[in-house]
């Protein structure tokens, strides 16, 4: 029973994706600031070191797109599955125990060049948005820029950024900043940063 079970362990390993890069954070530490009174930017920031064979074989628009499906499918799972994310034709929904609308998303817009691709999903409407910030004015988006290494020859940097801008927290405008910057803020940071070192 335990040589089988350590055979199965074995084979488990060996199906397990190769690591072919890995992701160092580089958020600054002014990484959530209040532009103005209300309205919040705040951008976590990590990069990839992988070899430019690899990232060339992964840049393109479905690639982008898959990299936007992770980010949700992180967020589930870093919340322990409290908090879901439901496709819909007209965008995303996030919501809490899979009842509460959290956030909903318009449709992902998606940019891509030779050296940098986006996607982009606007704010429309949810509890945690303040009245002001709704209607697509605040957005979520995800970054990212590559450039070869100096340091490392026949690799690449691709800079992943996931920023979110223009956001009028509900929290931070009815009640306390400080409650936002130490409950809905911080678990964003620490979510975000999950997400950059999974990938």
């Amino acid at each position: 029973a335990v040589a089988a079970l350590a055979g199965g362990l074995v084979q488990a390993l060996a199906r397990r994706p190769k690591r072919v890069g890995h992701a160092l954070i580089v958020t600054s530490e002014d990484h959530t600031v209040f532009e103005g009174e209300h309205r919040v930017r705040s951008v976590q920031a990590a990069d990839l070191i992988l070899p430019t064979a690899e990232l060339d074989a992964l840049w393109s628009p479905r690639d982008l797109e898959r990299l936007a499906r992770t980010y949700w499918r992180w967020l589930t799972r870093a919340t322990l599955g409290l908090v879901r994310v439901d496709y819909r034709e007209d965008g995303r929904q996030v919501k809490a125990l899979g009842l509460v609308p959290l956030l909903t998303f318009q449709e992902p817009e998606y940019e891509m060049s030779a050296d940098r691709g986006i996607v982009r999903w606007r704010i429309e409407r949810g509890i945690l948005v303040a009245r002001r910030g709704r209607g697509g004015h605040g957005y979520l988006e995800i970054e990212i820029r590559r450039r070869p290494s100096l340091d490392y020859p026949g690799d690449s940097i691709a800079h992943v950024e996931v920023e979110v801008a223009n956001f009028y927290p509900a929290i931070a405008y009815g009640i306390s900043r400080r409650l936002y910057e130490n409950t809905q803020s911080r678990i964003h940071v620490i979510v975000t940063h999950g997400f950059l070192r999974r990938l």
